[in-house]
């Protein structure tokens, strides 16, 4: 997710228990020329999991020279997006927009994996442009027959962005169609969703976006819930930790200043859905008080305090 899966918070969900985690989108052309803050989004994080960075592009060279970038920088997998709905990935031609250009698309496919050379290649994408032209598997049995590893289908069009309900049912379609793995993906918030997910579509295993945001133990227990193993959800007391520690990674990663903004979003997403005696309008109150500060430290020290029920309300 991009703005979002950055190295402090995937950190976070290997930490209670992600088998993978992906990095946010970064783009070909931006890393062949090194963009610093591109080059950041691709940085690993701490912990256990596969180091997987998501590549998106246009042009079939821009995409070669990423993956030979990230092959050699030691990545173990490059994920190939064309999923991304938003307008300004899509404007420029990129995500999902290249199910409307599958010849382009198997271009595209076949420069990553020539840059990728022994790094395996994954490759997400939505159920097709719009309810017309629903042509993911095609295009997975395109990307399968030139070497492609694994496929992610999330259950919408490009035109649907994230209105509605993910079609699940839908990808079945493409788990049909190709001999490799696919994963289900689209309105996965709990393990009675993910469950549900992977028997209607017949995929082989679920990822789970904007729902873990606030909280990055739902992979985790999700992934346990379907191998059948027992989870144990996190204490109030290891999740202030967890999330203090994702603050000053982001303050390491970004610099002070960038860095607290950065983690405001996920501040503010856990403050939504963190087990607390708060009311709405306190809960509403809280997370906007916590959002205004500008000091890893106080803001730590403020969480720290809320999370002990010293005083719900916030520290000046």
């Amino acid at each position: 997710m991009s703005g979002s899966t950055d190295a402090a918070f995937r950190r976070q969900a290997v930490r209670y228990g992600a088998p993978a985690v992906v990095s946010e989108m970064v783009a070909g052309e931006a890393l062949a020329a090194a963009r610093p803050d591109v080059v950041r989004k691709t940085c690993r994080h701490e912990g256990r999991g596969l180091w997987i960075v998501q590549l998106a592009g246009r042009r079939p060279e821009d995409m070669q020279r990423g993956a030979e970038i990230l092959a050699a920088a030691g990545v173990d997998v490059i994920d190939i997006n064309m999923g991304c709905p938003s307008r300004q990935v899509t404007g420029g031609n990129s995500g999902s927009a290249l199910m409307r250009e599958p010849d382009l698309a198997v271009r595209i496919i076949e420069a990553t994996l020539q840059g990728a050379g022994a790094v395996p290649v994954t490759l997400k994408m939505r159920l097709g442009w719009d309810h017309d032209w629903l042509n993911a598997p095609e295009i997975a049995q395109a990307a399968v027959d030139l070497g492609v590893d694994l496929i992610t289908v999330h259950g919408r069009t490009r035109c649907q962005f994230y209105k509605g309900e993910a079609d699940w049912a839908a990808i079945r379609n493409t788990v049909e169609a190709v001999s490799v793995p696919v994963i289900a993906n689209g309105d996965i918030s709990s393990v009675e969703a993910a469950k549900a997910a992977q028997q209607a579509s017949g995929a082989f295993g679920v990822m789970i976006g904007r729902a873990a945001m606030g909280q990055p133990w739902l992979i985790g227990a999700i992934a346990a819930a379907m191998e059948g193993r027992d989870y144990q959800t996190p204490s109030l007391a290891e999740q202030v930790d967890g999330l203090c520690e994702q603050i000053e990674d982001s303050l390491s990663l970004y610099g002070d200043k960038l860095g607290i903004r950065m983690v405001r979003k996920h501040v503010a997403a856990h403050i939504d859905k963190v087990n607390l005696p708060l009311d709405h309008h306190l809960r509403r109150s809280l997370r906007a008080q916590l959002c205004q500060i500008d000091e890893g430290p106080r803001l730590i020290a403020n969480l720290s305090a809320l999370y002990a029920g010293q005083d719900l309300k916030v520290a000046a």
